[in-house]
C-alpha cells in the first residue's frame, strides 16, 4: 500500500533543503519588497531581487538601459539597506535579465467597445437566427447603444 502525501507545511519544517530554500525564498521576496520601496520612479517595475550571497545583493533587470539607472542609484541602495536591514551587506550587483520582460507584462485592459456598423451587421445576423442564439446576438448588438450613452 502506498504512503499516504505529506502536507506540504510539514515537508518545509524537516531536516535538509526545504527549510533553508523558504526561508531564502522569503528572504528575497521581503528584500524585493523593501528595495521597491527605497527606489523611486519607474525603475520599480522593471526590477527583481535574485539573489543574496556572501554579502552581495544580486538584483535583475529588464535591460542594459534600466540597469544604469539602478547603478546609479546602488549607494542610496546600499546604505538604506545596511543602516535598516542588513548590516552585513557589502556590495550590489545588478545583471540584465531580458526573460523578465516576459512575466513584467500587464494583462491589456478588455475593449468593450462596439461600433454602430458591427452594431448594424450583429443586428442584421440576429434577424436570420434563431433560438438563444438570435437573443444573444441582439444583446450583444444592443452594447453599442448603451456604450454611446455612456
Amino acid at each position: 500500500m502506498k504512503k499516504p502525501p505529506q502536507d506540504l507545511s510539514q515537508l518545509l519544517h524537516q531536516q535538509g533543503n526545504m527549510p533553508n530554500l523558504a526561508e531564502k525564498a522569503e528572504l528575497l521576496l521581503h528584500l524585493d519588497h523593501y528595495v521597491k520601496k527605497v527606489l523611486t520612479g519607474p525603475v520599480i517595475e522593471q526590477l527583481k531581487v535574485a539573489n543574496l550571497r556572501q554579502g552581495i545583493l544580486v538584483i535583475e533587470t529588464t535591460t542594459a538601459a534600466w540597469a544604469a539607472r539602478i547603478n546609479f542609484q546602488k549607494p542610496k541602495i546600499l546604505q538604506t539597506l545596511q543602516a535598516e536591514t542588513l548590516p552585513m551587506l557589502t556590495a550590489i550587483e545588478v545583471k540584465v535579465n531580458p526573460s523578465l520582460l516576459m512575466y513584467a507584462t500587464k494583462p491589456k485592459p478588455a475593449h468593450n467597445h462596439i461600433s454602430e456598423t458591427a452594431a448594424a451587421h450583429i443586428e442584421a445576423l440576429a434577424e436570420h437566427a434563431e433560438g438563444t442564439l438570435a437573443v444573444k446576438l441582439k444583446r450583444l448588438a444592443a452594447l453599442a447603444s448603451r456604450s454611446r450613452q455612456s
